[in-house]
């Protein structure tokens, strides 16, 4: 176990000597001119204010185009790196090694590395908005809204479960557009399965707190096969559209295996100009 200079405890792991040793070798000085990486972090700083507040359209659109135009190497990355070119898992449970690259009370910016096989379970982003962008490699996203709690007819489940709505249940494989969850709607319950190497950057905002209400929760999902009155498994919209698919999910404890190790970040460094 090693400390790490922002006070992170760091498990040298095998999955996390590779993620480092890659990442070392591009570890770069302070920027001297506004890279994608930058321009991200000042765009965040304009447009998160701050607990109960949800970016405004134009804002989502701002942060997508320069997400979406950012590449592996604004962070220091590289399909080169031998993490990204394993061909399978190590053998036993393969973990997920985090990143941060910046944190405060608005904002967080984080990479996320999961070799092949790993996991992030279905967990939730109470009152957050948050963009993901793949970097490299395939996974699979699964994701779940809320809808209006279940009623109190007999025929209803048990209240440890709930009705949620199925958004996403795909393969998403590098470079792909920006997918953006919201704290009621756009998939704010989701799970990550990689499929390859997978690297993908996280902007939170606000970030995860305890003490401020936000902390994970993490649920088992169960296949829909009925509503209570009857209806069948999927129903179609009023207006003939799309058909949407439901499940039950139930609030679990944090799987014993889905603990993370962490690792510092070592790619271009952002300049906080409010310092």
């Amino acid at each position: 176990m090693v400390a790490t200079e922002n006070g992170v405890v760091e498990r040298r792991r095998e999955g996390v000597g590779r993620v480092r040793r890659g990442i070392e070798k591009k570890k770069c000085k302070k920027m001297t001119k506004r890279s994608s990486l930058q321009r991200l972090f000042v765009a965040c700083r304009d447009v998160f204010k701050g607990l109960g507040t949800v970016p405004q359209p134009t804002d989502v659109t701002k942060l997508c185009h320069i997400l979406d135009n950012m590449r592996p190497e604004d962070v220091g990355l590289s399909k080169d790196i031998p993490f990204f070119k394993a061909k399978r898992a190590a053998k036993g449970i393969p973990k997920v090694t985090c990143a941060t690259v910046y944190k405060c009370e608005e904002f967080s910016l984080c990479i996320f590395f999961l070799p092949p096989r790993a996991v992030i379970p279905l967990h939730n982003h109470p009152g957050m908005t948050v963009f993901s962008k793949l970097l490299l490699g395939s996974m699979h996203i699964k994701s779940y809204d809320w809808v209006d709690p279940v009623g109190s007819d007999s025929s209803s489940p048990p209240s440890k479960l709930r009705l949620a709505r199925l958004k996403a249940d795909s393969v998403f494989t590098a470079p792909c557009n920006t997918s953006v969850l919201y704290p009621t709607s756009g998939g704010n319950i989701h799970a990550f399965t990689a499929i390859t190497p997978c690297a993908v950057l996280d902007v939170l905002g606000p970030p995860y707190s305890k003490k401020d209400g936000r902390d994970c929760s993490y649920y088992k999902d169960s296949p829909f096969t009925a509503f209570s009155n009857g209806e069948a498994r999927t129903r179609k919209e009023e207006d003939g559209e799309e058909e949407e698919r439901y499940g039950w999910l139930e609030e679990v404890e944090m799987p014993e295996d889905s603990k993370m190790d962490w690792t510092e970040y070592l790619g271009p460094q952002i300049i906080d100009t409010s310092c």
